[in-house]
């Protein structure tokens, strides 16, 4: 598969990921997409619609990190990935009161503590990716990429806190949720579309560069 084609991997899979969450949070009875993880999706009568988003856009994700040749780009792209992939196999433990009829919170299993693990790295990862590519397309760049360093782990430490049914984020954890994987979600599509439109460009920081030559 030539560069392109890996790249627009890296171009779909957020906005896939994305819509799939906002349109199963619209229509599942009983979910409140301001209250309820983006992982409860897989816990109501569809959820194999979630999982599988967790999976198909985590290896598009792995497409994506395929068609960088810096070695910690393609590493913490790689990583981010595969961690969705691994939350789409382990399903998480209800949280919250959803599905209906479930406690605010629930003792781990083990498909739950699994899943949990696996949303670790993501947290890690990404804003390390940002830093590592921040300097990549020019100045404005370099903000956007700080900027998404700092905002994604502070609205999921928000978030967590909230699932953790802290009284006053609890109502809105969902919402904070939502925000840092759309915002972690947007650097990586404008990532992806950004290196798809330059083409390849000579390195900026040595082992950092991040493009492959196009392939005929």
């Amino acid at each position: 598969m030539n560069t392109r084609a890996l790249l627009g991997c890296g171009v779909v899979a957020g906005p896939v990921f994305v819509a799939s969450f906002l349109l199963q949070g619209a229509v599942l009875a009983g979910y409140d997409p301001l209250r309820h993880p983006v992982s409860s999706l897989a816990l109501g009568p569809y959820g194999w619609v979630q999982s599988a988003s967790f999976i198909g856009c985590g290896l598009l994700v792995v497409a994506l990190a395929v068609a960088l040749t810096g070695l910690w780009g393609r590493l913490l792209l790689g990583v981010w990935g595969l961690s969705l992939v691994g939350a789409g196999v382990f399903i998480t433990d209800p949280v919250g009161g959803y599905p209906p009829g479930t406690p605010p919170l629930s003792d781990y299993t083990t498909s739950g503590l699994l899943h949990d693990l696996f949303a670790i790295p993501t947290l890690v990862a990404l804003p390390i990716a940002c830093l590592v590519l921040a300097r990549r397309f020019g100045r404005a760049w370099t903000v956007y990429s700080l900027v998404t360093a700092a905002v994604f782990p502070a609205l999921w430490i928000l978030a967590g806190l909230g699932f953790q049914q802290d009284p006053s984020l609890v109502e809105v954890a969902g919402l904070f949720q939502r925000a840092a994987i759309t915002t972690a979600w947007a650097w990586i599509t404008a990532l992806a579309v950004t290196l798809r439109q330059s083409g390849p460009r000579p390195a900026r920081t040595g082992t950092f560069a991040d493009l492959r030559p196009p392939s005929s």
